[in-house]
Protein backbone atom coordinates (compact mmCIF):
# COMPACT_ATOMS: atom_id res chain seq x y z
CA UNK A 1 0.00 0.00 0.00
CA UNK A 2 1.02 3.65 -0.19
CA UNK A 3 1.32 6.36 2.44
CA UNK A 4 -0.71 9.58 2.29
CA UNK A 5 1.26 12.16 4.35
CA UNK A 6 -1.77 14.21 5.44
CA UNK A 7 -0.23 14.99 8.82
CA UNK A 8 3.07 16.11 7.27
CA UNK A 9 1.23 18.34 4.79
CA UNK A 10 -0.82 19.92 7.61
CA UNK A 11 2.37 20.48 9.62
CA UNK A 12 3.99 22.14 6.57
CA UNK A 13 0.99 24.51 6.20
CA UNK A 14 1.08 25.42 9.90
CA UNK A 15 4.84 26.06 9.84
CA UNK A 16 4.55 28.17 6.67
CA UNK A 17 1.78 30.28 8.18
CA UNK A 18 3.77 30.70 11.40
CA UNK A 19 6.91 31.79 9.53
CA UNK A 20 5.21 34.15 7.05
CA UNK A 21 2.16 35.50 8.88
CA UNK A 22 3.64 35.99 12.36
CA UNK A 23 2.88 39.72 12.37
CA UNK A 24 -0.76 39.11 11.48
CA UNK A 25 -1.16 36.62 14.33
CA UNK A 26 0.57 39.02 16.73
CA UNK A 27 -1.95 41.72 15.74
CA UNK A 28 -4.86 39.35 16.41
CA UNK A 29 -3.30 38.41 19.76
CA UNK A 30 -2.98 42.04 20.89
CA UNK A 31 -6.50 42.96 19.69
CA UNK A 32 -8.24 39.98 21.29
CA UNK A 33 -6.20 40.28 24.50
CA UNK A 34 -7.04 44.00 24.84
CA UNK A 35 -10.76 43.35 24.36
CA UNK A 36 -10.71 40.40 26.78
CA UNK A 37 -8.92 42.36 29.52
CA UNK A 38 -11.45 45.18 29.11
CA UNK A 39 -14.38 42.78 29.60
CA UNK A 40 -12.67 41.15 32.59
CA UNK A 41 -12.12 44.55 34.23
CA UNK A 42 -15.77 45.47 33.74
CA UNK A 43 -16.97 42.19 35.27
CA UNK A 44 -14.51 42.23 38.17
CA UNK A 45 -14.76 45.94 39.04
CA UNK A 46 -18.07 45.82 41.00
CA UNK A 47 -18.16 44.06 44.37
CA UNK A 48 -19.40 40.45 43.94
CA UNK A 49 -22.64 41.25 45.81
CA UNK A 50 -23.38 44.13 43.42
CA UNK A 51 -22.64 41.87 40.45
CA UNK A 52 -24.87 39.11 41.85
CA UNK A 53 -27.74 41.60 42.19
CA UNK A 54 -27.21 42.82 38.61
CA UNK A 55 -27.06 39.30 37.11
CA UNK A 56 -29.98 38.04 39.21
CA UNK A 57 -32.07 41.07 38.23
CA UNK A 58 -31.24 40.41 34.58
CA UNK A 59 -32.18 36.74 34.90
CA UNK A 60 -35.43 37.61 36.75
CA UNK A 61 -36.41 40.20 34.13
CA UNK A 62 -35.68 37.95 31.12
CA UNK A 63 -36.43 34.45 32.41
CA UNK A 64 -38.67 34.91 35.42
CA UNK A 65 -38.67 34.55 39.17
CA UNK A 66 -37.36 30.97 39.34
CA UNK A 67 -34.22 31.65 37.29
CA UNK A 68 -33.65 34.88 39.23
CA UNK A 69 -33.74 33.03 42.58
CA UNK A 70 -31.48 30.27 41.19
CA UNK A 71 -29.00 32.92 40.02
CA UNK A 72 -28.85 34.51 43.47
CA UNK A 73 -28.32 31.20 45.26
CA UNK A 74 -25.96 29.81 42.63
CA UNK A 75 -23.69 32.86 42.49
CA UNK A 76 -23.53 33.10 46.29
CA UNK A 77 -22.39 29.45 46.27
CA UNK A 78 -19.76 30.36 43.65
CA UNK A 79 -18.54 33.26 45.80
CA UNK A 80 -18.53 31.02 48.88
CA UNK A 81 -16.29 28.51 47.08
CA UNK A 82 -13.81 31.34 46.22
CA UNK A 83 -14.52 30.78 42.52
CA UNK A 84 -15.80 34.29 41.79
CA UNK A 85 -12.72 35.59 39.95
CA UNK A 86 -12.50 32.41 37.84
CA UNK A 87 -16.22 32.66 37.03
CA UNK A 88 -15.90 36.25 35.80
CA UNK A 89 -12.76 35.32 33.79
CA UNK A 90 -14.72 32.48 32.20
CA UNK A 91 -17.66 34.78 31.41
CA UNK A 92 -15.26 37.24 29.76
CA UNK A 93 -13.63 34.44 27.73
CA UNK A 94 -17.00 33.06 26.61
CA UNK A 95 -18.36 36.52 25.79
CA UNK A 96 -15.30 37.33 23.66
CA UNK A 97 -15.27 33.97 21.84
CA UNK A 98 -19.05 33.97 21.22
CA UNK A 99 -19.05 37.59 20.03
CA UNK A 100 -16.34 36.86 17.44
CA UNK A 101 -18.07 33.60 16.46
CA UNK A 102 -21.37 35.45 15.87
CA UNK A 103 -19.71 38.31 13.96
CA UNK A 104 -18.31 35.71 11.56
CA UNK A 105 -20.98 33.02 11.74
CA UNK A 106 -24.20 34.99 11.21
CA UNK A 107 -23.04 36.78 8.00
CA UNK A 108 -21.76 33.44 6.65
CA UNK A 109 -25.13 31.86 7.51
CA UNK A 110 -26.98 34.67 5.70
CA UNK A 111 -24.70 34.23 2.67
CA UNK A 112 -25.27 30.46 2.69
CA UNK A 113 -29.05 31.00 2.81
CA UNK A 114 -28.84 33.11 -0.36
CA UNK A 115 -26.54 30.85 -2.36
CA UNK A 116 -26.75 27.09 -2.81
CA UNK A 117 -23.10 27.09 -3.93
CA UNK A 118 -21.96 28.79 -0.72
CA UNK A 119 -24.05 26.37 1.34
CA UNK A 120 -22.47 23.38 -0.45
CA UNK A 121 -18.99 24.77 0.31
CA UNK A 122 -19.71 25.75 3.92
CA UNK A 123 -21.51 22.57 4.98
CA UNK A 124 -18.52 20.16 4.82
CA UNK A 125 -16.33 22.79 6.53
CA UNK A 126 -18.84 22.99 9.39
CA UNK A 127 -19.01 19.18 9.55
CA UNK A 128 -15.20 19.13 9.83
CA UNK A 129 -15.21 21.80 12.56
CA UNK A 130 -17.86 19.97 14.61
CA UNK A 131 -16.48 16.45 14.34
CA UNK A 132 -12.77 17.20 14.79
CA UNK A 133 -11.78 16.41 18.42
CA UNK A 134 -11.63 19.68 20.34
CA UNK A 135 -8.12 18.97 21.62
CA UNK A 136 -6.79 19.11 18.04
CA UNK A 137 -7.68 22.82 17.79
CA UNK A 138 -5.26 23.55 20.61
CA UNK A 139 -2.20 22.58 18.53
CA UNK A 140 -2.38 25.26 15.78
CA UNK A 141 -3.83 27.75 18.28
CA UNK A 142 -0.72 27.41 20.48
CA UNK A 143 1.63 27.56 17.48
CA UNK A 144 -0.02 30.72 16.12
CA UNK A 145 -0.83 32.56 19.37
CA UNK A 146 1.35 30.99 22.08
CA UNK A 147 0.03 29.92 25.49
CA UNK A 148 -2.63 31.77 27.47
CA UNK A 149 -6.15 33.09 27.01
CA UNK A 150 -5.97 34.16 23.35
CA UNK A 151 -5.33 30.68 21.89
CA UNK A 152 -8.07 29.42 24.23
CA UNK A 153 -10.48 31.96 22.73
CA UNK A 154 -9.48 31.10 19.15
CA UNK A 155 -9.91 27.35 19.73
CA UNK A 156 -13.22 27.99 21.49
CA UNK A 157 -14.71 30.17 18.75
CA UNK A 158 -13.76 27.66 16.03
CA UNK A 159 -15.39 24.84 17.99
CA UNK A 160 -18.51 26.89 18.87
CA UNK A 161 -19.17 28.70 15.58
CA UNK A 162 -20.97 26.01 13.47
CA UNK A 163 -24.43 26.29 15.18
CA UNK A 164 -24.51 30.05 14.50
CA UNK A 165 -23.92 29.44 10.79
CA UNK A 166 -26.23 26.44 10.48
CA UNK A 167 -29.23 27.89 12.35
CA UNK A 168 -28.97 31.31 10.66
CA UNK A 169 -29.02 29.55 7.29
CA UNK A 170 -31.89 27.29 8.38
CA UNK A 171 -33.95 30.10 9.92
CA UNK A 172 -33.84 32.26 6.78
CA UNK A 173 -34.57 29.32 4.48
CA UNK A 174 -37.63 28.45 6.61
CA UNK A 175 -39.24 31.88 6.21
CA UNK A 176 -42.68 31.11 4.62
CA UNK A 177 -42.85 31.91 0.92
CA UNK A 178 -46.17 33.73 1.46
CA UNK A 179 -44.41 36.28 3.67
CA UNK A 180 -41.73 36.88 1.03
CA UNK A 181 -44.39 37.29 -1.69
CA UNK A 182 -46.30 39.78 0.47
CA UNK A 183 -43.12 41.80 1.05
CA UNK A 184 -42.37 41.80 -2.68
CA UNK A 185 -45.93 42.90 -3.41
CA UNK A 186 -45.33 45.96 -1.19
CA UNK A 187 -42.19 46.79 -3.16
CA UNK A 188 -39.45 45.54 -0.82
CA UNK A 189 -35.96 45.39 -2.32
CA UNK A 190 -33.43 42.71 -1.36
CA UNK A 191 -32.01 44.74 1.56
CA UNK A 192 -35.47 45.45 3.01
CA UNK A 193 -36.43 41.81 2.46
CA UNK A 194 -33.47 40.66 4.53
CA UNK A 195 -33.50 43.26 7.32
CA UNK A 196 -37.27 43.79 7.75
CA UNK A 197 -38.73 40.42 6.80
CA UNK A 198 -36.34 37.45 6.80
CA UNK A 199 -34.14 38.23 9.82
CA UNK A 200 -37.07 39.18 12.13
CA UNK A 201 -38.99 36.02 11.17
CA UNK A 202 -35.86 33.87 11.53
CA UNK A 203 -34.81 35.51 14.83
CA UNK A 204 -36.03 32.69 17.16
CA UNK A 205 -34.03 30.13 15.17
CA UNK A 206 -30.98 32.42 15.05
CA UNK A 207 -31.17 32.91 18.85
CA UNK A 208 -31.35 29.12 19.25
CA UNK A 209 -28.04 29.07 17.36
CA UNK A 210 -26.66 31.73 19.72
CA UNK A 211 -27.70 29.56 22.68
CA UNK A 212 -25.97 26.51 21.22
CA UNK A 213 -22.85 28.57 20.45
CA UNK A 214 -22.67 29.72 24.08
CA UNK A 215 -23.11 26.18 25.40
CA UNK A 216 -20.40 24.80 23.09
CA UNK A 217 -18.08 27.63 24.13
CA UNK A 218 -18.69 26.78 27.78
CA UNK A 219 -17.90 23.13 27.08
CA UNK A 220 -14.41 24.23 25.95
CA UNK A 221 -13.58 25.91 29.28
CA UNK A 222 -11.75 22.92 30.77
CA UNK A 223 -9.97 22.05 27.51
CA UNK A 224 -8.80 25.65 27.02
CA UNK A 225 -7.38 25.63 30.57
CA UNK A 226 -4.85 23.02 29.40
CA UNK A 227 -3.06 25.78 27.44
CA UNK A 228 -3.24 28.39 30.20
CA UNK A 229 -6.61 30.02 29.50
CA UNK A 230 -7.36 30.08 33.24
CA UNK A 231 -10.91 30.66 34.45
CA UNK A 232 -13.03 27.88 35.91
CA UNK A 233 -11.22 25.25 33.87
CA UNK A 234 -8.02 25.78 35.86
CA UNK A 235 -9.27 24.35 39.21
CA UNK A 236 -10.68 21.34 37.35
CA UNK A 237 -7.35 20.71 35.61
CA UNK A 238 -5.43 21.28 38.87
CA UNK A 239 -7.79 18.96 40.72
CA UNK A 240 -7.20 16.28 38.09
CA UNK A 241 -3.40 16.69 38.14
CA UNK A 242 -3.17 16.69 41.95
CA UNK A 243 -6.07 14.29 42.54
CA UNK A 244 -7.71 17.05 44.59
CA UNK A 245 -11.33 15.89 44.43
CA UNK A 246 -12.72 18.87 46.35
CA UNK A 247 -11.07 21.51 44.17
CA UNK A 248 -12.07 19.74 40.97
CA UNK A 249 -15.68 19.34 42.14
CA UNK A 250 -15.96 23.00 43.14
CA UNK A 251 -14.66 24.09 39.72
CA UNK A 252 -17.10 21.73 37.98
CA UNK A 253 -20.04 22.93 40.12
CA UNK A 254 -19.26 26.58 39.30
CA UNK A 255 -19.23 25.71 35.57
CA UNK A 256 -22.64 24.02 35.92
CA UNK A 257 -24.13 27.06 37.71
CA UNK A 258 -22.78 29.40 35.03
CA UNK A 259 -24.05 27.08 32.26
CA UNK A 260 -27.59 26.96 33.70
CA UNK A 261 -27.68 30.76 34.08
CA UNK A 262 -26.50 31.39 30.49
CA UNK A 263 -28.72 28.66 29.03
CA UNK A 264 -31.95 29.79 30.71
CA UNK A 265 -31.40 33.47 29.92
CA UNK A 266 -30.57 32.91 26.23
CA UNK A 267 -33.40 30.37 25.84
CA UNK A 268 -35.86 32.90 27.24
CA UNK A 269 -34.62 35.53 24.80
CA UNK A 270 -35.39 33.14 21.93
CA UNK A 271 -38.83 32.31 23.33
CA UNK A 272 -39.70 35.99 23.81
CA UNK A 273 -39.10 36.73 20.12
CA UNK A 274 -41.51 34.04 18.90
Amino acid sequence: MFDIPVGEFFEFIINWLTDNWGGFFDLITVTVKTFLVGIENILLFPHPIVMIIILAGLAWYISGKGVGIFTVIGLFVVEGMNMWEGTMETMALIFTAVLIALLIGIPVGIWASKSKTVENIVRPILDFMQTMPAFVYLIPAVLFFGLGQVPGIIATLIFAMPPAVRLTNLGIRQVPEEIREAALAFGSDSKQMLLKVELPVALPTILAGVNQTIMLALSMVVIAALIGAGGLGQPVVTGLQQLDIGLGFEGGLAIVILAVFLDRVTQSLGTATQ
